[in-house]
């Protein structure tokens, strides 16, 4: 089968002059174009150069990297907020798990955590000496450690100064004269209650007009015998310590509380403390005194805690966990604690920007507790800020590159 050409078919001279000339016109028109778009672009300002890696160094003239690459020019349309944006795909942001958190003001409070030990309650302490001398005849509480209530027998004594003195009662009660008897008589009573002889036996004296020659001694109040010197048979002296006794229905812990959070405590502080012995449980005391010294060793400050201990369950000596719970900070503007990029020197946060977009942003941070952290500079109340997967941007985006050149300084001209 043959193909018929007619003549006719063939452009003439005069229509392929006319494709030839519009041809031309068309590619001088796209080369103007290309000019002037280049030209534009040429007379646009060059803030500086930056390293074609994503590195920090930056240039204020054209120079080329280590591995013969140009330096990327940045121009002057190009705001910081596009030099320092990254942007991520949404499939990417959904496969990595990206959260995001509004930033808002809220009350926040750190509690503070310190060790101590129990000790007894120096106000609690109670010494038996009595005032006057004599001989130990019997002893009714003859160990250390034993518990004794107000009023319990502790010893039997005899003392030829205070026979003496109740031998003067019946002489004064026989006297004609009743002025001087009763003179005599209140000077006998007042001389055994300075020397502080048991009012029970004050009483007996008045009752039965007749000097004794053995006086039981009593504790004076509750407690637990801590030092014991009394001896059965033993002579004493006036002023001689026989007991020491402390009450430990209540005690102290003395916490070691660090320098840096010695501010955030103040006497009344309710204070949560567990001790090892007793894993389960809970005590619970109050701040009672800050000591005015620093331990010059440890650079800690001693925190007295009034710590109830009815039962007895407490020993002295005990370690024991403090927590206090600090002052609390009203309406601080707070983040996240996960949104933080802490690289040691520096808090960076990723602000959400939408569709995709996320800017890092250096933040000053204060008091911060277990959740939250508060922003002293860097946010404000509504950013939206990255909670999780902030890592994971961070190495998909190479953000170290963009944090290190973030708001590089601008080439002088």
């Amino acid at each position: 089968m043959g193909i018929i050409i007619k003549e006719r078919s063939f452009p003439t001279k005069k229509a392929c002059r006319i494709f030839v000339i519009v041809l031309c016109v068309t590619l001088m028109g796209a080369s103007f174009a290309h000019a002037e778009t280049g030209t534009s672009q040429n007379k646009e300002r060059i803030l500086y150069y930056r390293n074609p890696m994503g590195l920090s160094d930056t240039s204020p003239v054209p120079k080329k990297d280590a591995m013969g690459m140009d330096y990327v020019p940045v121009y002057a349309s190009v705001t910081k907020e596009a030099v320092g944006t990254v942007q991520i795909s949404p499939r990417r942001i959904q496969e990595l798990g990206v959260t995001t958190a509004v930033i808002g003001k809220r009350d926040l409070s750190r509690p503070i955590h310190a060790v101590g030990n129990i000790e007894i309650d120096e106000r609690r302490q109670t010494i038996v000496a009595p005032r006057f001398g004599g001989w130990i005849e019997k002893l009714y509480v003859d160990t250390t450690g034993a518990q004794v209530k107000k009023g319990d027998p502790l010893f039997v004594f005899y003392s030829p100064e205070l026979a003496n003195i109740e031998a003067e009662y019946p002489f004064a009660r026989s006297m004609k004269a009743l002025s001087t008897s009763k003179q005599a008589i209140n000077g006998t009573i007042e001389r055994l209650q300075s020397l502080a002889v048991p009012q029970e036996e004050i009483e007996r004296l008045e009752r039965e007009h007749t000097a004794s020659d053995h006086i039981t001694f009593r504790a004076p109040a509750d407690g637990v015998v801590m030092d014991k010197e009394a001896v059965e048979g033993m002579k004493f002296s006036s002023g001689q310590t026989l007991y020491r006794l402390v009450d430990l229905s209540d005690v102290w812990v003395l916490a070691d509380v660090y320098t840096q959070d010695l501010a955030r405590v103040t006497v009344g502080q309710p204070v949560k403390i567990t001790i090892n012995a007793y894993p389960n449980e809970t005590f619970k005391g109050v701040v009672g005194f800050i000591y005015p010294a620093i331990d010059k060793d440890t650079r800690t400050a001693k925190v007295r805690i009034d710590l109830p201990n009815p039962d007895g369950t407490l020993r002295l000596n005990m370690y024991a966990n403090v927590t206090i719970s600090g002052t609390p900070k009203n309406n601080a503007l707070a983040v996240p604690v996960s949104a933080i990029l802490d690289s040691g020197t520096k808090q960076v946060v990723l602000i959400d920007m939408g569709h995709g977009r996320f800017r890092p942003q250096s933040v000053k941070i204060g008091m911060r507790n277990d959740d939250y952290a508060e922003v002293l500079a860097g946010l404000h109340e509504g950013d939206r800020v990255v909670t999780s997967a902030n890592f994971l941007i961070d190495s998909e985006s190479n953000i170290r590159a963009a944090l290190q050149s973030f708001a590089p300084p601008e080439a002088k001209p």
